[in-house]
């Protein structure tokens, strides 16, 4: 049986896989010395090697041979670990080495990104020993229990639900309502993290300016009912929704500069204005931040506000059954009117009809202003937002930024011809 050169390489690529975690494992100094595993760069370059080669075997019809070499495989790695199990019963480079010659079977039988990616993510997770402890151990049963009920919630329950829709006015669908539910959940634990990772005053801004390339109006209707609950946390939270509203402006147009550069052109002298007060309010408030001496709050016992996701989750329905009303009710045959009803609840399908409709040059400017016109609504629909649910700050200087924002932007449209 003679190896192609499709074979050769694929095997190669399985044994360089290995070379890198025995490369990691030599130079972290577990392959010698009286503490010394199962061996370094040259142990793993054979292990990868081996994995490739029985994958090739699997791949060209001797899969039993090739479930043989695998096996011989294992059962090295196994013996070495029983062999210094007696002193030492961590586990880590033992458990390389299977990986290694799972992967350079992926490799052998022609799944190349993905054992490449593997290797990857093993090499880093070795790469990064010390700090991964160290940041387990910052952990507290607090955000242990958030992480593993988020985990559930995200992998057993979306998956089980169907698509929808279901009923009248548009139907409910339940699976977005879910991914509406874990973004709500999800925002408050990155901003949770992100107060623990660069403090409190401060973790709400960069979780408003991360989750704004997202969704604006999530991060809006989010960080406004936790202002309700966390009183105190109110001008991180408004100093977060400006910051994600602001990026909203940056995600339109580089979003359009994929789909239709035309688009993009005639969207830049209506957004020019709004961003730049949209950024001057961002910044002005990140520097009162910087400067206050206000001390820190009380850490939220609850991450995730569950209860407060599922509240939004339901609001965002009610405001999808208002669209679909005035849909029938007064038609969304114009652009313009499109636009505006739109821009109530998507920006993003927003954007991506428009940039279909821009394709017929004699549409560009007017579906420019459809764009235009529902950022107006969106940024109308959060300012509301913020003064019916948030308190605090949130309450007073959110609709006062979006306000300016709005003004600023209709006064683009106006002017601009």
């Amino acid at each position: 049986m003679s190896i192609e050169p499709n074979g050769v390489v694929r095997i190669a690529i399985a044994a360089l896989g290995g070379a890198a975690i025995g490369l990691e494992r030599q130079w972290s100094g577990h392959a010698s010395g009286p503490m010394g595993r199962i061996g370094g760069i040259r142990t793993f370059t054979l292990l990868g090697g081996l994995g490739g080669i029985a994958g090739w075997l699997w791949a060209t019809g001797a899969a039993p041979l090739g479930a043989v070499l695998l096996a011989g495989a294992a059962g090295i790695v196994i013996a070495g670990y029983v062999a210094v199990s007696s002193r030492d019963i961590e586990g880590t480079t033992e458990v390389a080495g299977l990986v290694t010659v799972g992967a350079g079977a992926l490799a052998g039988v022609g799944y190349l990104a993905l054992a490449s990616g593997i290797i990857a993510v093993t090499a880093l997770l070795l790469v990064e020993k010390t700090r991964l402890h160290a940041t387990v151990e910052k952990l507290d049963d607090t955000e242990i229990r958030a992480g593993v009920r988020f985990a559930v919630m995200a992998a057993v329950i979306l998956p089980l639900l169907p698509e929808g829709p279901f009923g009248p006015l548009g139907g409910v669908r339940p699976r977005l309502l879910w991914l509406l539910v874990l973004f709500f959940s999800g925002m408050s634990f990155v901003g949770y993290i992100a107060r623990r990772a660069v403090g409190q005053k401060h973790g709400y801004a960069l979780a408003g300016l991360i989750g704004g390339l997202v969704s604006s109006t999530n991060i809006t209707f989010a960080f406004a009912r936790e202002s309700r609950d966390s009183p105190d946390l109110s001008p991180a939270l408004a100093l977060g929704i400006l910051s994600a509203c602001a990026v909203l402006f940056l995600r339109v147009v580089v979003a359009t500069a994929v789909l239709n550069t035309s688009l993009m052109v005639a969207l830049l002298p209506y957004f020019a204005a709004p961003f730049l007060v949209g950024t001057a309010l961002a910044f002005v408030g990140w520097r009162r931040m910087q400067k206050s001496g206000k001390q820190r709050p009380e850490e939220p016992s609850n991450p995730l506000h569950l209860r407060s996701a599922l509240q939004m989750a339901a609001l965002f329905q009610i405001v999808l059954f208002a669209v679909y009303i005035a849909k029938e009710q007064w038609g969304s045959s114009g652009l313009l009117a499109s636009g505006a009803l739109l821009g109530l609840t998507d920006m993003d399908a927003l954007t991506i009809s428009m940039a279909r409709t821009a394709s017929d040059p004699a549409l560009v400017r007017t579906a420019a202003q459809a764009v235009a016109l529902g950022v107006v609504s969106n940024t109308v629909l959060k300012a509301a937002a913020a003064a019916l649910i948030g308190r605090g700050s949130v309450r007073i200087f959110v609709p006062l930024g979006l306000a300016l924002t709005a003004v600023a932007l209709g006064a683009s449209l106006y002017f601009v011809r």
